[in-house]
């Protein structure tokens, strides 16, 4: 698929553009492949050496000297031994000093985002001059707990926004198709040119650039019997997949519904990790520049349509920077569900040819803590390949939220 950039550029579109010494810019962007959960390539790595082997990568390609590096955030949702501890032992095999900070965030979805947020902001204020924002998940080993409402308190429970966060999110899908008189035919429409664009962009070697190779063992479930394979592509992509054979999976949430596996996003595990400095530093120490961070928003929105909050989220952040949505070049909107991403895009009248050019998590797999980096890794690769400029990336999250963030691309 190919989309036109525009070569008219808007007073606030010019502004971004300009460069300034206290540009927060992306020195290297690096993710592994995104693969099944418990299916897959990663599905007997741990989330820790994942997170190592992006850390080591993002200073490495640049030739960064570790020690530079001030602090790390790394986004993760599923810590089942404890978040901060696993990041901080990532960190330290990856060859960063025991002098780096690091810390996890959990904003469901947005987690990986929020910790480039994070770190952008540390560099703007002047605390930091160079850090990383990383996001990681082993869904293999962290996914599928389910929380009752006797595990909160029953005053808590009494405010119903509070209640519908505990709606399961396959429920929230279906409250939005319901709400907004969305089909399943659209849905499935929407979903099959996911599966296509990944499958073409796969085929046609344009992941191979964002993609770090990756050594992992792999444990034969009936022989026991452990090998080492490469892994170096996203094995959730599926070739062939059209609105016909989606037509034919069963819905997985209601008995009428029209929410299902093939229309959803795929369960996954998977890290990325964004190498970002002030721009004086990053010309001082002669390092590439990919690209910068312009800005971040996050919004609240009702927890039972959870899905709906890019549509918010997007207008939010252009809002900040002054930019109209024909100034974006091209969209990298998480793809949860169908069902909330297509009404995302209709609701701002996005065009289609311009929202994840080279599919979304329907195809490529939704790693929690890891798709908000990832799909930043994902877009510099597309602005690189396309010549487009300025992108936003933005995604629903759980309890009802929505973040979005602007970015420029400089290669």
């Amino acid at each position: 698929m190919s989309f036109s950039v525009s070569s008219s550029v808007s007073p606030a579109k010019a502004r971004i553009l300009a460069k300034h010494d206290d540009d927060v810019v992306v020195v290297s962007a690096v993710r592994t492949a995104i693969t099944k959960a418990r299916k897959g390539g990663f599905k007997d790595t741990f989330p820790d050496i994942l997170l190592s082997h992006v850390l080591r990568a993002a200073y490495a390609k640049p030739g960064l000297n570790p020690a530079l590096i001030e602090d790390i955030s790394v986004g993760n949702v599923l810590p089942d031994r404890g978040g901060a501890s696993a990041a901080r032992m990532a960190s330290l095999h990856a060859g960063i000093p025991v002098t780096t900070s690091v810390n996890t965030v959990n904003r469901q979805c947005s987690s990986g985002l929020t910790s480039v947020n994070h770190i952008a902001s540390l560099i703007k204020i002047g605390q930091i001059d160079i850090g990383i924002g990383a996001g990681v998940e082993s869904m293999t080993n962290g996914f599928g707990k389910q929380y009752s409402e006797s595990e909160f308190s029953a005053e808590v429970l009494e405010n119903q926004f509070a209640r519908d966060c505990l709606i399961p999110m396959g429920i929230t899908s279906e409250n939005v198709t319901h709400d907004f008189g969305l089909s399943r035919y659209e849905q499935d429409v929407f979903a099959a040119a996911s599966f296509q664009k990944a499958a073409a962009a796969q085929k046609a070697g344009k992941f191979s650039s964002e993609i770090l190779p990756v050594k992992a063992k792999v444990i034969d479930p009936k022989t026991r019997e452990a090998k080492e394979v490469l892994v170096d592509y996203d094995d959730g992509v599926r070739e062939g997949v059209t609105i016909e054979s989606l037509s034919k999976l069963k819905p997985a949430f209601t008995k009428d519904g029209s929410t299902h596996a093939g229309n959803a996003s795929q369960v996954s595990d998977g890290a990325a990790a964004v190498l970002l400095a002030r721009r004086s530093v990053a010309v001082r120490l002669g390092l590439p520049i990919l690209g910068k961070f312009v800005s971040a928003a996050t919004v609240g929105v009702p927890p039972r349509i959870m899905g709906v909050g890019p549509a918010y989220a997007i207008p939010k952040v252009l809002q900040q920077t002054g930019l109209m949505l024909n100034d974006i070049d091209f969209f990298e909107i998480n793809e949860a569900f169908a069902s909330q991403a297509l009404y995302s895009v209709r609701h701002l009248g996005i065009p289609m040819e311009k929202v994840n050019v080279h599919g979304g998590a329907i195809a490529l797999g939704h790693p929690l803590g890891c798709t908000g980096s990832r799909q930043i890794v994902t877009a510099l690769n597309i602005a690189r390949q396309y010549g487009a400029r300025v992108f936003v990336t933005s995604m629903c999250i759980g309890s009802g939220m929505g973040m979005a963030a602007v970015f420029v691309s400089e290669q």
